[in-house]
């Protein structure tokens, strides 16, 4: 059995992907036997060759060998170009014919693109497979031959089963052995070996220098998909050869003689395509819509409440033009009585001390209030003087209200803001008889953010 290395060299195989070594490994192992061979491969990739190096390491090499594709014959002659007729079989038969299974009688045909053979052919096929016996149209005598069948297909032959345009008897009997050859986007390192092969090759026979690529351009040349695998590499290389003034090509060089390299389309999968998803897709994509839109309304609520306290407190951030630019909140009623409980706190720690964002959530519909915070749950504080606010004032104190309340008495009370907001919870609760949904929308919350902030806080309901 010849080693790998000197199959490569006389078959002119370049190459040292582990898919490609292993196929032909897989090859050289099954010549000497008389098995059937498929192989499959995308168009390109060299199946023809496998199929030669099989005939030619075995026990039939001294025989004959033909190449036929099956999708170039067309249906009312393969039956007679592959099993021959006789006199009369048909109208422009004048004689006797014999077919390639009688013609190559113990030798080796490769039926290529097998899955283009029609129906009645693979009948009759499958029949020689098993016993070696084939009929000539028009004839009733059974004839015995021993021809060795190795196919290939660049179609996925078992799709062709399901969709009954292939027996699937006859695509057991011919798979007892299968190669699978890969793509030349399979074989990334192989790429420019092979460019370098056939470019030198060229040059060789025009008698001109070889072309070589700097390091951009073989990274460009590796990235490509080659939809026509090797067959498409070799034409671009050849085509480069001659159309190039540069021996050495850069990237850009190779994008202007080669446009498509720069095209990506990238592979997807469809939903439908995959078992049970036509059905499951739509449910799916509505739970992920209705989660990016929460999403976006809460990062929302964050932006507004962010730019409320950048304008009203005059802080200096990185490119505050942009984040004042936003959408202001309308009002929060629900966190209007807390504005009295951090009007004492000192005007420069108001940003860093009075807020925790973590716990503010939502903005909250107008509510209509008489005085400067009446209707806020907590009465109304004396003030040497009170300005009239606005419902839609900012919950943000700012420069104005901190001199309004300079003037007012400071009395001592609890300025946490997590207690003020679970008492705002447990009159809401109370309000509306634990009915959660209707407790949030009073708050002005998501009925999610309420039952966290019922777990947060404990409170019983």
């Amino acid at each position: 059995m010849a080693n790998l290395d000197t199959i490569k060299r006389r078959y002119g195989i370049v190459g040292r992907s582990p898919a490609l070594e292993n196929a032909l490994n897989t090859a050289i192992r099954v010549a000497p036997s008389d098995l059937s061979v498929l192989i499959m491969g995308e168009s390109g990739v060299g199946k023809e060759v496998i199929s030669r190096l099989i005939h030619d390491n075995s026990t039939r090499k001294h025989q004959g060998f033909i190449a036929i594709n099956c999708g170039a014959l067309p249906e009312g002659t393969i039956n007679s170009e592959l099993f021959g007729h006789v006199k009369g079989a048909y109208t422009s038969s004048t004689g006797d014919r014999k077919g390639y299974f009688e013609t190559l009688d113990g030798g080796t045909i490769f039926l290529d693109e097998i899955g283009e053979m029609p129906p009645q052919t693979q009948t009759f096929l499958l029949r020689v497979l098993e016993n070696g016996e084939f009929i000539r149209m028009g004839s009733n005598k059974v004839q015995k031959t021993d021809v060795r069948v190795v196919a290939a297909t660049n179609r996925k032959l078992l799709d062709r089963v399901r969709e009954g345009k292939f027996r699937e008897d006859l695509y057991y009997r011919l798979s007892t052995v299968p190669i699978e050859m890969p793509s030349l986007r399979e074989r990334t390192e192989d790429i420019y070996l092979l460019f370098r092969f056939f470019a030198n090759n060229f040059a060789e026979k025009q008698s001109i220098e070889a072309i070589q690529l700097d390091e951009e351009a073989r990274w460009l040349l590796e990235q490509y998909t080659w939809p026509g695998n090797i067959r498409e590499l070799k034409n671009v290389a050849e085509r480069m050869s001659i159309l190039s003034e540069k021996r050495e090509l850069s990237a850009v060089d190779l994008a202007e003689l080669m446009p498509q390299l720069m095209q990506r389309n990238l592979p997807a999968i469809r939903r439908e395509d995959q078992p049970g998803g036509s059905a499951n897709s739509f449910q799916e994509r509505d739970i992920l819509y209705k989660v990016l839109f929460d999403m976006k309304e809460d990062m929302t609520q964050l932006k507004n409440l962010i730019a409320d306290l950048i304008r009203s407190n005059n802080l200096s951030v990185r490119d505050v033009e942009r984040v004042q630019s936003l959408a202001m909140p309308g009002n929060y009623p629900a966190a209007a009585a807390e504005i009295d409980r951090f009007a004492a706190a000192d005007a420069g720690n108001v940003a860093s001390e009075a807020y925790d964002l973590r716990d503010l959530d939502v903005v909250t519909p107008d509510v209509p209030r008489s005085g400067a915070y009446a209707g806020a749950g907590n009465g109304q504080r004396p003030h040497s003087k009170q300005p009239d606010y606005k419902s839609s004032d900012p919950i943000i104190v700012d420069h104005d209200m901190h001199r309004a309340y300079a003037e007012s008495e400071i009395v001592d009370e609890d300025l946490s803001l997590a207690n003020a907001e679970k008492e705002l919870i447990k009159k809401a609760l109370r309000k509306h008889n634990s009915r959660r949904k209707e407790a949030a929308a009073e708050l002005g919350i998501s009925e999610r953010t309420l039952y966290r902030k019922i777990k947060e806080y404990e409170v019983s309901e």
